[in-house]
Protein backbone atom coordinates (compact mmCIF):
# COMPACT_ATOMS: atom_id res chain seq x y z
CA UNK A 1 0.00 0.00 0.00
CA UNK A 2 1.48 3.44 -0.83
CA UNK A 3 1.60 6.19 0.57
CA UNK A 4 -1.05 7.44 -1.09
CA UNK A 5 -4.29 5.44 -0.37
CA UNK A 6 -7.26 5.49 -2.12
CA UNK A 7 -11.43 4.04 -1.76
CA UNK A 8 -11.02 2.77 -5.37
CA UNK A 9 -7.82 1.16 -4.57
CA UNK A 10 -9.10 -0.29 -0.82
CA UNK A 11 -12.45 -1.41 -3.10
CA UNK A 12 -10.08 -3.14 -5.30
CA UNK A 13 -7.93 -5.23 -2.82
CA UNK A 14 -11.40 -6.33 -0.56
CA UNK A 15 -11.57 -9.40 -2.44
CA UNK A 16 -8.49 -10.65 -1.61
CA UNK A 17 -8.85 -14.11 0.78
CA UNK A 18 -7.57 -14.12 3.81
CA UNK A 19 -5.59 -17.03 4.54
CA UNK A 20 -8.04 -20.59 4.71
CA UNK A 21 -6.66 -21.84 8.10
CA UNK A 22 -7.98 -18.34 9.40
CA UNK A 23 -11.48 -18.60 7.95
CA UNK A 24 -14.27 -20.89 9.66
CA UNK A 25 -12.95 -21.38 12.84
CA UNK A 26 -14.80 -19.27 14.78
CA UNK A 27 -17.63 -19.15 15.92
CA UNK A 28 -18.72 -15.72 15.90
CA UNK A 29 -20.05 -13.95 12.70
CA UNK A 30 -20.65 -10.61 11.41
CA UNK A 31 -23.88 -9.20 10.94
CA UNK A 32 -25.33 -9.74 7.50
CA UNK A 33 -22.35 -12.37 6.90
CA UNK A 34 -22.39 -16.64 6.33
CA UNK A 35 -22.27 -18.40 9.69
CA UNK A 36 -20.81 -21.29 8.20
CA UNK A 37 -17.86 -20.83 10.22
CA UNK A 38 -19.66 -21.65 13.56
CA UNK A 39 -18.57 -24.98 15.43
CA UNK A 40 -20.92 -27.91 15.91
CA UNK A 41 -23.63 -27.62 17.87
CA UNK A 42 -24.24 -28.53 21.58
CA UNK A 43 -26.60 -30.49 23.23
CA UNK A 44 -28.34 -26.97 24.14
CA UNK A 45 -28.69 -25.71 20.35
CA UNK A 46 -25.73 -23.13 20.97
CA UNK A 47 -22.56 -23.25 18.62
CA UNK A 48 -19.69 -24.54 19.94
CA UNK A 49 -16.82 -22.16 20.02
CA UNK A 50 -14.01 -22.44 17.17
CA UNK A 51 -10.79 -23.08 17.63
CA UNK A 52 -9.63 -19.49 18.15
CA UNK A 53 -12.14 -18.74 20.58
CA UNK A 54 -11.55 -16.34 22.63
CA UNK A 55 -9.83 -14.50 19.99
CA UNK A 56 -11.80 -12.04 17.25
CA UNK A 57 -11.72 -13.58 14.05
CA UNK A 58 -9.06 -12.20 11.73
CA UNK A 59 -10.88 -12.20 8.89
CA UNK A 60 -13.33 -9.27 11.01
CA UNK A 61 -10.28 -7.22 12.25
CA UNK A 62 -8.96 -7.18 8.82
CA UNK A 63 -12.29 -5.77 7.18
CA UNK A 64 -12.87 -3.51 10.02
CA UNK A 65 -9.32 -1.72 9.32
CA UNK A 66 -10.12 -2.05 5.35
CA UNK A 67 -13.51 -0.40 5.86
CA UNK A 68 -12.17 2.30 8.52
CA UNK A 69 -10.61 4.17 5.82
CA UNK A 70 -13.74 5.12 3.88
CA UNK A 71 -16.89 3.46 4.87
CA UNK A 72 -18.43 4.88 8.50
CA UNK A 73 -21.84 2.54 7.89
CA UNK A 74 -19.91 -0.97 7.65
CA UNK A 75 -17.81 0.52 10.64
CA UNK A 76 -20.61 1.07 12.64
CA UNK A 77 -22.08 -2.40 11.76
CA UNK A 78 -18.84 -4.09 12.72
CA UNK A 79 -18.39 -2.37 15.92
CA UNK A 80 -22.25 -3.13 16.69
CA UNK A 81 -21.77 -6.32 16.67
CA UNK A 82 -18.34 -6.97 17.98
CA UNK A 83 -17.52 -3.68 19.97
CA UNK A 84 -13.58 -4.70 20.79
CA UNK A 85 -13.35 -4.21 17.04
CA UNK A 86 -12.55 -0.40 17.28
CA UNK A 87 -9.25 -1.24 18.53
CA UNK A 88 -8.53 -3.74 15.86
CA UNK A 89 -5.83 -3.36 14.08
CA UNK A 90 -4.31 -5.20 11.14
CA UNK A 91 -0.36 -5.92 9.44
CA UNK A 92 -0.99 -5.43 5.75
CA UNK A 93 2.52 -6.89 5.10
CA UNK A 94 6.37 -6.58 6.42
CA UNK A 95 4.94 -5.62 9.68
CA UNK A 96 2.87 -2.97 8.26
CA UNK A 97 0.63 -3.00 10.86
CA UNK A 98 -2.37 -0.60 10.94
CA UNK A 99 -5.37 0.12 13.67
CA UNK A 100 -9.06 1.45 12.49
CA UNK A 101 -8.03 4.64 13.87
CA UNK A 102 -4.57 4.80 12.49
CA UNK A 103 -6.84 4.01 9.03
CA UNK A 104 -9.34 6.52 9.09
CA UNK A 105 -6.56 9.23 10.21
CA UNK A 106 -4.02 8.82 7.34
CA UNK A 107 -7.24 9.08 5.10
CA UNK A 108 -8.45 12.56 7.39
CA UNK A 109 -12.04 10.44 7.78
CA UNK A 110 -13.00 12.69 11.02
CA UNK A 111 -16.26 11.02 11.17
CA UNK A 112 -15.09 7.30 11.29
CA UNK A 113 -11.84 8.52 13.69
CA UNK A 114 -14.52 10.23 16.00
CA UNK A 115 -16.98 7.05 16.25
CA UNK A 116 -13.76 4.96 16.50
CA UNK A 117 -12.82 6.97 19.67
CA UNK A 118 -16.13 7.01 20.80
CA UNK A 119 -16.40 3.23 21.19
CA UNK A 120 -12.90 2.60 23.10
CA UNK A 121 -10.47 3.17 20.16
CA UNK A 122 -6.67 3.93 21.79
CA UNK A 123 -6.05 7.31 20.44
CA UNK A 124 -2.49 8.31 19.19
CA UNK A 125 -0.55 11.36 18.02
CA UNK A 126 -1.65 10.97 14.47
CA UNK A 127 -5.42 10.73 15.56
CA UNK A 128 -5.01 13.96 17.73
CA UNK A 129 -2.30 15.29 14.63
CA UNK A 130 -5.44 14.92 11.94
CA UNK A 131 -8.43 15.83 14.56
CA UNK A 132 -6.40 19.09 15.35
CA UNK A 133 -5.33 18.87 18.40
CA UNK A 134 -2.57 20.96 18.82
CA UNK A 135 -1.89 21.02 22.67
CA UNK A 136 -2.11 17.42 22.56
CA UNK A 137 0.53 16.97 19.77
CA UNK A 138 2.66 19.83 21.43
CA UNK A 139 2.11 17.59 24.52
CA UNK A 140 3.24 14.21 22.81
CA UNK A 141 6.26 16.09 21.27
CA UNK A 142 7.68 17.91 24.86
CA UNK A 143 7.36 14.43 26.21
CA UNK A 144 8.86 12.21 23.90
CA UNK A 145 11.28 14.92 21.93
CA UNK A 146 11.70 13.22 18.41
CA UNK A 147 8.43 11.70 18.00
CA UNK A 148 7.30 13.66 15.29
CA UNK A 149 9.68 11.61 12.70
CA UNK A 150 8.03 8.53 13.83
CA UNK A 151 5.90 7.28 10.76
CA UNK A 152 2.66 5.92 10.85
CA UNK A 153 1.01 2.93 8.79
CA UNK A 154 2.40 2.75 5.51
CA UNK A 155 5.12 5.16 6.47
CA UNK A 156 2.69 8.20 5.85
CA UNK A 157 4.54 10.91 7.91
CA UNK A 158 2.56 13.19 10.87
CA UNK A 159 2.83 15.99 8.71
CA UNK A 160 0.73 14.47 6.11
CA UNK A 161 -2.07 13.00 8.81
CA UNK A 162 -1.73 16.64 9.66
CA UNK A 163 -2.60 17.50 5.68
CA UNK A 164 -5.02 15.33 5.72
CA UNK A 165 -7.19 17.18 8.36
CA UNK A 166 -7.80 19.73 6.33
CA UNK A 167 -8.34 23.31 7.73
CA UNK A 168 -9.48 21.98 11.21
CA UNK A 169 -6.35 20.51 11.57
CA UNK A 170 -4.37 23.50 9.99
CA UNK A 171 -2.68 24.72 13.27
CA UNK A 172 -1.23 21.22 13.45
CA UNK A 173 0.10 21.57 10.40
CA UNK A 174 1.79 24.72 10.74
CA UNK A 175 3.88 23.33 14.22
CA UNK A 176 4.97 20.82 12.91
CA UNK A 177 5.91 22.13 9.66
CA UNK A 178 7.79 24.57 11.93
CA UNK A 179 9.61 22.24 13.16
CA UNK A 180 11.35 20.92 10.06
CA UNK A 181 11.16 17.31 10.37
CA UNK A 182 8.08 15.80 10.52
CA UNK A 183 7.27 14.98 6.93
CA UNK A 184 8.72 11.82 5.58
CA UNK A 185 12.71 11.88 3.86
CA UNK A 186 12.66 12.49 0.13
CA UNK A 187 13.32 9.11 -1.98
CA UNK A 188 17.12 8.15 -3.66
CA UNK A 189 16.50 9.25 -7.23
CA UNK A 190 15.61 5.94 -9.98
CA UNK A 191 16.36 6.44 -13.32
CA UNK A 192 14.01 5.60 -15.95
CA UNK A 193 16.01 2.58 -16.93
CA UNK A 194 16.69 1.38 -13.65
CA UNK A 195 13.35 1.82 -13.12
CA UNK A 196 12.15 -0.44 -15.98
CA UNK A 197 15.17 -3.01 -15.30
CA UNK A 198 13.67 -4.01 -12.03
CA UNK A 199 9.99 -4.36 -13.33
CA UNK A 200 9.12 -8.13 -13.71
CA UNK A 201 7.84 -11.05 -12.13
CA UNK A 202 10.33 -13.02 -9.43
CA UNK A 203 9.74 -16.76 -8.68
CA UNK A 204 11.53 -18.02 -5.23
CA UNK A 205 9.72 -21.58 -5.44
CA UNK A 206 7.32 -24.05 -7.09
CA UNK A 207 4.03 -22.60 -5.62
CA UNK A 208 2.13 -20.40 -7.20
CA UNK A 209 2.11 -17.75 -4.42
CA UNK A 210 5.88 -18.34 -4.40
CA UNK A 211 6.28 -15.69 -6.79
CA UNK A 212 6.66 -11.60 -6.40
CA UNK A 213 5.59 -8.90 -9.47
CA UNK A 214 7.31 -5.84 -9.24
CA UNK A 215 5.30 -3.27 -10.90
CA UNK A 216 4.04 0.48 -11.55
CA UNK A 217 1.18 1.55 -9.76
CA UNK A 218 -0.29 5.15 -10.10
CA UNK A 219 3.51 5.83 -10.68
CA UNK A 220 4.94 4.21 -7.56
CA UNK A 221 6.91 0.42 -7.89
CA UNK A 222 4.47 -1.91 -5.94
CA UNK A 223 5.82 -5.37 -4.74
CA UNK A 224 3.12 -7.87 -4.59
CA UNK A 225 3.19 -11.56 -3.70
CA UNK A 226 0.61 -13.36 -4.95
CA UNK A 227 -2.59 -13.76 -3.27
CA UNK A 228 -1.67 -10.67 -0.82
CA UNK A 229 -1.89 -6.81 -0.98
CA UNK A 230 0.68 -4.89 -2.77
CA UNK A 231 3.60 -3.06 -0.74
CA UNK A 232 4.47 0.10 -2.30
CA UNK A 233 8.82 0.73 -2.71
CA UNK A 234 10.89 3.56 -0.80
CA UNK A 235 14.29 3.82 -3.19
CA UNK A 236 17.20 4.38 -0.41
CA UNK A 237 19.83 3.89 -3.22
CA UNK A 238 21.65 1.46 -5.32
CA UNK A 239 18.43 -0.54 -6.06
CA UNK A 240 17.35 -0.76 -2.57
CA UNK A 241 14.76 -0.04 -1.29
CA UNK A 242 12.42 -0.47 1.98
CA UNK A 243 8.46 -1.63 1.18
CA UNK A 244 5.90 0.81 3.15
CA UNK A 245 5.51 1.09 6.70
CA UNK A 246 8.42 -1.39 7.08
CA UNK A 247 11.81 0.94 7.32
CA UNK A 248 14.29 -2.02 8.73
CA UNK A 249 13.07 -4.15 6.04
CA UNK A 250 15.76 -4.18 3.04
CA UNK A 251 14.74 -5.10 -0.56
CA UNK A 252 17.89 -5.66 -3.17
CA UNK A 253 17.78 -6.12 -7.05
CA UNK A 254 21.47 -6.94 -7.83
CA UNK A 255 21.80 -8.95 -11.77
CA UNK A 256 24.64 -10.98 -12.58
CA UNK A 257 25.75 -12.72 -15.72
CA UNK A 258 22.26 -11.75 -17.24
CA UNK A 259 20.08 -12.95 -14.54
CA UNK A 260 17.98 -10.73 -12.03
CA UNK A 261 17.73 -11.26 -8.64
CA UNK A 262 15.64 -9.86 -5.56
CA UNK A 263 16.42 -10.77 -2.21
CA UNK A 264 14.64 -9.86 0.72
CA UNK A 265 16.42 -9.08 4.27
CA UNK A 266 13.59 -9.46 7.04
CA UNK A 267 16.32 -8.47 9.07
CA UNK A 268 17.74 -11.96 7.67
CA UNK A 269 17.59 -13.26 4.33
CA UNK A 270 14.02 -14.57 3.96
CA UNK A 271 13.64 -15.32 0.26
CA UNK A 272 15.79 -15.02 -2.92
CA UNK A 273 13.56 -14.63 -6.62
CA UNK A 274 14.91 -15.00 -9.66
CA UNK A 275 13.30 -12.69 -12.50
CA UNK A 276 11.24 -15.28 -14.57
CA UNK A 277 9.66 -12.53 -17.42
CA UNK A 278 9.35 -9.12 -17.65
CA UNK A 279 5.63 -7.75 -17.87
CA UNK A 280 3.91 -8.16 -21.54
CA UNK A 281 6.20 -10.58 -21.64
Amino acid sequence: MSESVSRRRFLAVSSLTVPAMAIGLHSRSAPAKSDSGQGAKSSSGVAAPGELYPAEPPELARETVLVSHFNLARVKELVAAHPSLAKASWDWGFGDWETALGAASHMGNRAIAEFLLANGAHPSIFSATMLGQVDVVKAFITAQPGIQRTRGPHSISLLAHAKAGGDASRPVFEFLQSLGDADAPAEAPLGDQERAAILGTYIFGPSPTQQVDVTVEKGKLTWTRQGTMGRGLFHLGEQVFHPSGAPAVRIRFTQDAGVRTMTVNDPDVVLVGKMSRTPGV
